[in-house]
């Protein structure tokens, strides 16, 4: 925990906390990986130092990331929206322009955790690290559009899993060739343990169903075992998160190397935007993902309808290779630097937060605010993640890595992906 002088030079953005940097998580890691370093030069020079506060600090969190040129489709959605150019329009540029809204999210919590200390910083993480996916849940949840909570959830595991861990261990296997590539399995262990857990909890429903003699005899019977289940979930997730943060941090903290100097990645030891600028623009950043999130979900359908394209296929496939964009690139580009174990608590990580705590989260918020919403996935479903868990798990077991791993679980998710554009079938909603 930061101190207060250390948290008063911070808040000036002269602090330095040494002691962050080595509990830096594989997603802040990830993350840095898409940012750059922003010239303060100009702003410095003016002299009213309120202005150069709010310039600074726009500089900094507009412009600090390579992917800002994204920022110009948010008005061109709302503009879309508002003089009725197309739903489809509106869809893509939507989806366009949450890519870097949850790179910023990232950005701002970890600025926070510099105050708050690397526990909390931790929990801010596991909480908004998802952020994009679980709004748009509850936008979906809300529009009482439950398949495509489902799908979008769904997608999002079989993308981490397959789509980002399998190009970044078949790059960073051709990128290594003549190295062999090893990585720790305790962490990959306990994320391969939870996706399991996860997967029961969908088996157990579908198997219900199957078992039950009439669909409308076992309807509510899977709804409660749903409830239950993902009440459990959320307490392993819990259970997850102590081991993470406090009994055994040292297995998900990123120690740096000498190797990380020479990087052109930004590696900050200091917080470049005060906590309470932190606070506001998260607050902003959030509120914005919100409208574009219920923008995203509202003309899915359309867009469907324009393209050619099953709301199946775009909720599984395209919806989560556009939302994990940022933690694609960043876990190729370690992978690329032989540093499997960032790669992995990226791809691991985010797959065990969406199954562990978003997917569970929507069935209590849909509980809440009155919908029906099970963890009856359907047998297709079910069984694209079954494998994608089981082949994953079977690809880690040794600790090591090469890019025929990568490969395959290339192709798993290429005919995955295939199987959802040949697949179609209509939305249904809750009961």
């Amino acid at each position: 925990m930061a101190s207060i002088d250390a948290c008063a030079l911070l808040e000036n953005g002269n602090g330095n906390i040494k002691a962050l940097r080595g509990a830096r998580t594989a997603h802040n890691m990830s993350a840095n990986s898409l940012r750059k370093k922003s010239d303060l030069s100009l702003v410095s020079n003016i002299r009213v130092g309120f202005l150069r506060d709010i310039l600074g600090n726009l500089q900094e969190v507009l412009l600090g990331t390579k992917l800002c040129v994204l920022f110009l489709a948010i008005p061109f959605a709302i503009a879309a929206d508002h003089y009725n150019f197309g739903e489809a329009w509106v869809f893509s540029l939507s989806l366009l322009g949450l890519v870097p809204l949850a790179e910023r999210v990232s950005f701002l919590t970890e600025q926070i955790a510099f105050f708050t200390g690397p526990t909390v910083g931790g929990l801010l993480n596991a909480t908004c690290g998802n952020a994009t996916e679980l709004i748009i849940s509850i936008f979906a949840i809300i529009h009482n559009k439950m398949d495509v909570v489902k799908y979008s959830l769904l997608g999002s595991i079989l993308s981490n899993l397959l789509l980002v861990l399998g190009s970044s261990l078949f790059c960073g296997g051709i990128a290594n060739i003549s190295k062999e590539q090893k990585f720790d399995r305790k962490q990959a262990d306990v994320n391969s343990l939870l996706l399991l857990l996860g997967l029961l909890c969908h088996v157990l429903p579908l198997m219900f169903r199957y078992a039950g003699k009439s669909q409308e005899l076992t309807a509510l019977g899977i709804l409660e075992l749903s409830r239950a289940s993902s009440i459990i979930m959320l307490l392993a997730y819990f259970a997850y998160l102590v081991f993470q943060l406090f009994t055994h941090r040292q297995l998900f903290q990123t120690q740096p190397t000498e190797e990380d100097d020479d990087d052109d990645i930004v590696s900050e030891e200091t917080a470049s935007v005060g906590f309470w600028s932190s606070f506001i623009w998260l607050t902003l950043m959030t509120v914005i993902v919100a409208f574009l999130s219920e923008d995203v979900v509202s003309t899915i359908e359309a867009a469907s309808d324009s393209w050619g394209l099953s709301v199946n296929f775009i909720s599984v496939i395209l919806l989560p290779i556009v939302g994990n964009a940022v933690e694609h690139a960043g876990a190729i580009i370690f992978a690329f630097r032989n540093k499997l174990d960032i790669t992995l608590g990226v791809a691991l990580g985010s797959a065990t937060q969406i199954a562990m705590f978003v997917v569970p989260l929507s069935v209590i918020v849909s509980w809440i605010i009155g919908e029906n919403m099970d963890l009856d996935l359907s047998l297709l479903e079910t069984s694209t993640l079954a494998m994608a868990i089981l082949v994953t798990t079977f690809a880690l077991q040794d600790g090591t890595s090469h890019y025929v791993k990568g490969l395959v679980l290339l192709f798993c998710y290429f005919v995955i992906a295939a199987c959802f554009f040949v697949f179609r079938a209509p939305l249904q909603t809750a009961n």
